[in-house]
């Protein structure tokens, strides 16, 4: 008979699999000052930030207004440590298949600056996926961040982009972020940063893993 130290191990695993154990970071999202560009609802950009439980809510989502481009601003109320980035897109047509991902840089606040600014990653999304998928990212590059900025764009259709969910996964650097906080991540390696990261499923089709 398993002991109750391996019911807990496994336990423990299962929720960690599942996002719900402490290190998704939903808890320290800022969620209230969280906007997008771009989007037929500017207010709907923080409808995408959902607790792990919500996930799979079709209801709220984010579209994009003119093309197929977005950019989704997301503060924390700490500085944090970002393992992965946990995604469910919509399916077909405005399925988005690139993400530029750029750590501190609330100052980018339109497309043209995100157009000719090097992202501290870039990574190819999966097509046809129906739930939540886990992107791992190079955590030296994501070691204490208070802002990420995601330009979604180059959709199927390439027309319009939708985002149903965006969660993080990682840990807390501080206890709490200074309002005026001038922290800024160290620079990507050059090699890094002009890096699109292609990814393949695990067996569970949950997960991907960065090359």
């Amino acid at each position: 008979m398993a002991s109750n130290n391996s019911d807990s191990a496994h336990n423990s695993l299962a929720a960690d699999l599942g996002g719900t154990d402490l290190s998704n970071l939903y808890r320290v999202i800022d969620k209230h000052n969280v906007y997008g560009l771009n989007l037929t609802v500017p207010e709907d950009a923080r409808e995408v930030i959902k607790p792990w439980d919500e996930r799979e809510d079709n209801t709220k989502y984010v579209d994009s207004n003119v093309d197929d481009q977005l950019i989704l601003h997301i503060p924390f109320m700490e500085n944090v440590r970002i393992k992965s980035i946990l995604l469910k897109l919509g399916r077909g047509e405005v399925t988005p298949r690139h993400i530029r991902i750029y750590a501190n840089r609330s100052t980018i606040v339109d497309f043209a600056e995100a157009e000719t600014t090097k992202p501290h990653l870039n990574i190819s999304l999966l097509e046809g996926e129906t739930g939540v998928v886990e992107y791992p990212l190079r955590v030296a590059s994501f070691a204490s961040v208070h802002s990420l900025s995601l330009f979604f764009n180059d959709s199927v259709g390439g027309e319009g982009s939708r985002i149903y969910y965006v969660g993080f996964k990682g840990d807390m650097r501080s206890t709490k972020r200074e309002v005026n906080s001038k922290l800024e991540v160290p620079a990507p390696n050059a090699a890094d940063a002009a890096l699109t990261d292609r990814v393949s499923h695990k067996a569970s089709g949950q997960q991907t893993t960065a090359r």
